[in-house]
């Protein structure tokens, strides 16, 4: 049995990686501030830190009760459009919250960190074809670029404190626990499934479709959906590479499905009609945004279980619609 420390373990993926390990026999600790996270992601029995990671003093009070055999670090502001408007605030929080906790671990013997990356770090290809793991940063937003300016402090402290690195570096989560115990519940909301759903339940008005003229097979943007149980078991995949020394990766199932076929899919699995309002284009939004894991897959032998899109909408839809209140609820 190993001993893990969670950032935002009580948050989408997070929480979704914290009970795999939990029920795999490991003992988690999660730190999370609680601002986007739920204490009611958290399984019983598993020790919650509510603290921020601006706070060195409660990270090293958790580093000095456990020594972890690795950390995964989610705990981030993530919101692009925000990011835009907040540059600044985005950069300070989540670099410097980065920083405090790369050095608590060196300092607490936690040379094992594993960072949830992002792929804003990417200027898509003009010709959409899938971004592979070598593919060179080139961040178009604040968000992005605070991912990519965590990774290059990290690659210094692993030359510096011998810290390994694995930056997993993902594109559109998605789905939701196929037991039904942890779901998606973000305030404010701002994923494409969601949001459909919500739609469709008549909790928020119709979904507005921005940009119905892109060169696409049906006119909506491309993106690349991959399962939040998927990203879980990706985490864990990476320690084994991890070992051999700091490596980075992208994460999607390969190919894309667009806006259009999201809205086909929900009305399947529900049997209900979406409302939608086409809505124009938002200014940065590329045509098609897909990751290449075939590296990933060769080093780790992991793969995507969830294949079938209507599977993976019909987690989403069945969470969502036995808690109208999210967790709260």
């Amino acid at each position: 049995m190993s001993t893990y420390l969670v950032t935002g373990g009580a948050g989408f993926i997070g929480s979704h990686l914290v009970k795999l390990l939990h029920g795999q026999g490991h003992h988690v600790v999660v730190v999370d501030n609680l601002r986007q996270g739920h204490r009611e992601a958290v399984p019983s029995g598993i020790e919650l830190v509510a603290a921020d990671l601006a706070d060195r003093a409660a990270l090293d009070a958790v580093f000095a009760r456990h020594k972890f055999d690795a950390l995964f670090h989610f705990a981030a502001l993530s919101l692009v459009g925000e990011s835009m408007r907040e540059p600044l605030r985005y950069c300070r929080e989540n670099l410097g919250n980065a920083m405090n906790l790369a050095e608590a671990a060196v300092a607490g013997n936690c040379l094992r960190f594993v960072l949830s990356s992002t792929a804003a770090l990417f200027n898509p290809p003009q010709d959409g074809s899938a971004i592979a793991a070598d593919a060179l940063p080139d961040p178009q937003n604040a968000y992005g670029d605070s991912k990519l300016l965590i990774e290059r402090a990290l690659s210094w402290a692993d030359q510096a404190h011998g810290l390994r690195f694995a930056a997993l570096r993902y594109f559109n989560a998605a789905g939701c626990d196929a037991d039904g115990a942890l779901g998606e519940d973000h305030d404010p909301e701002t994923h494409l499934i969601p949001l459909t759903i919500d739609a469709t339940l008549g909790r928020r008005p119709p979904l507005s479709v921005f940009g119905t003229d892109y060169p696409t097979r049906d006119g909506t943007a491309i993106r690349d959906y991959i399962h939040v149980d998927d990203l879980a078991a990706a985490h864990l995949a990476v320690l084994e590479p991890l070992e051999r020394g700091s490596c980075r990766y992208n994460l999607g199932t390969g190919r894309g499905t667009t806006v259009q076929e999201i809205i086909d899919s929900v009305q399947r699995v529900s049997g209900r009609p979406v409302p939608v309002v086409a809505a124009p284009r938002r200014a940065g939004d590329p045509a098609v945004l897909v990751a290449s894991s075939e590296r990933f897959q060769k080093d780790t032998g992991w793969t995507p279980r969830w294949g079938e899109l209507d599977d993976l909408v019909a987690t989403a839809w069945h969470w969502r619609e036995k808690h109208p209140g999210g967790y709260a609820g």
